[in-house]
């Protein structure tokens, strides 16, 4: 069994974060269509917000205790005065995909902030969209609507979290 953590990113952790980003928007890239910049990189402009804007939480995935990607969350404040979680950026190393990684935790995430959730994706993505759907099926027993946006570029689940016993390791099946 492969144990996946999920800790909060510590401001220390800024610089191994940045590299992780420039993997995922490298990726991500076929969707977006983003280029590199004159240096040769991607850049992540809201990176340094999430040490200083409380409603912005930064966090590290580790597979066996090496590094392995990384889940951006946002908290938002509702008209109704309750607030909503959703994923920024959510990204899994391909070497640790397609083995129920993403799933544990996308889930231990949700976990951690009870309450409602929104998740979008690109809609040229559609693995990102095949993979939330499943994993947020999967979480809410199929408990979730989906929308488009409004300007029809993204795909969007909400659903409610329950919040379960918090458990920052949890094994994963090994190949």
């Amino acid at each position: 069994m492969l144990h996946v953590e999920v800790t909060k990113a510590l401001v220390e952790d800024s610089s191994v974060l940045r590299h992780l980003l420039e993997l995922y928007m490298y990726d991500f890239s076929e969707f977006a269509g983003w280029d590199v910049n004159d240096h040769g990189l991607f850049g992540y402009k809201y990176l340094d917000h999430y040490w200083t804007e409380p409603d912005r939480i930064p966090f590290l995935i580790r597979v066996g205790g090496k590094l392995a990607g990384f889940v951006l969350v946002r908290i938002h404040e509702r008209d109704d005065g309750g607030s909503e979680a959703s994923i920024a950026e959510f990204f899994v190393m391909r070497k640790y995909r397609r083995r129920g990684i993403g799933r544990t935790v996308a889930w231990r995430v949700f976990d951690m902030f009870p309450g409602r959730w929104e998740v979008s994706q690109l809609k040229e993505n559609a693995s990102g969209r095949a993979f939330w759907r499943d994993v947020i099926a999967g979480y809410t027993g199929g408990s979730f609507t989906e929308t488009t946006s409004e300007d029809s570029r993204r795909t969007i689940q909400r659903f409610g979290a329950p919040g379960r016993a918090p458990s920052p390791s949890l094994p994963v099946e090994s190949p």
